[in-house]
């Protein structure tokens, strides 16, 4: 399946999506946040698709950042914060899709693409993937989240460093930091994702889905309300055909078939 700005190819159990504007290193423009927020939501629905693994065409960039030319164009601070709050909806809703989300980072992930791997579930990253919100060069500052998803991955003073003075930062500093799961060749990238994804599709489905809830919705609780929420979450997912077949099929020693319900 193609669109516009993206293609998109469902897999055994899975969803690719690829940006694919290679020309203008995936930048982000408002075609493409449209687009990937109104696909993002239909394979969500899809009931053959576990996971979705995001990554970007050709091999220099994921995504080079937003549409500097279209960023341009803008003329009022009205404007501006419109266009923030479009890209933080996209980026909002990854984050709130019930299926778990992989982004592949291949080549420069900077500025809208840095936040936009940001709001993945976890990130993998090619040995040359970098990462960085630059916006400050440009005399604007981050708007898509990058603030706020960055100082919570590493920490308050690396991200006041990294939006400040506009650096990058690489694929395996990336990782020591617990932001980059695992770092690859770029020939291997989206091999590995794959793996990955066909991991979570012989998974629960419930189960993927109150895992990604708990922690996102629990991780800037107290931990004594988080609980709470997790053991409520805990009992919603004991209460369903999938618990039952899990535990069947462990007792008689076999694979077990969850169907999502």
């Amino acid at each position: 399946m193609s669109k516009n700005s993206l293609l998109v190819e469902k897999k055994d159990g899975w969803a690719l999506i690829t940006l694919n504007r290679p020309q203008m290193m995936n930048a982000l423009d408002r075609e493409m946040l449209k687009e990937l927020q109104t696909t993002l939501l239909e394979l969500d629905k899809d009931g053959s698709i576990s996971s979705i693994v995001i990554t970007g065409a050709g091999e220099k960039a994921f995504a080079a950042g937003a549409d500097i030319g279209e960023l341009g164009q803008l003329s009022s601070a009205q404007e501006a914060e419109a266009q923030a709050r479009l890209g933080q909806l996209v980026f909002q809703t990854i984050e709130e899709l019930s299926k778990p989300v992989i982004m592949a980072v291949n080549g420069f992930a900077l500025g809208g693409g840095c936040e936009l791997a940001l709001a993945g579930d976890f990130i993998l990253a090619s040995e040359s993937a970098k990462f960085g919100q630059p916006e400050v060069n440009l005399g604007i500052i981050p708007g898509y989240g990058g603030t706020q998803r960055l100082a919570r991955a590493i920490g308050a003073y690396r991200a006041r460093y990294y939006c400040m003075s506009g650096e990058m930062f690489s694929a395996f500093q990336a990782e020591a930091w617990g932001l980059v799961q695992r770092v690859t060749s770029g020939a291997t990238l989206l091999e590995e994702a794959e793996k990955i994804a066909k991991q979570f599709a012989k998974q629960a489905p419930l189960s993927l889905q109150y895992v990604k809830k708990a922690i996102h919705n629990g991780v800037e609780m107290d931990l004594s309300n988080a609980c709470k929420l997790e053991a409520s979450y805990f009992g919603i997912v004991f209460d369903s055909q999938d618990r039952e077949e899990g535990i069947a099929a462990f007792l008689e020693k076999r694979k077990p078939s969850f169907k999502g319900k």
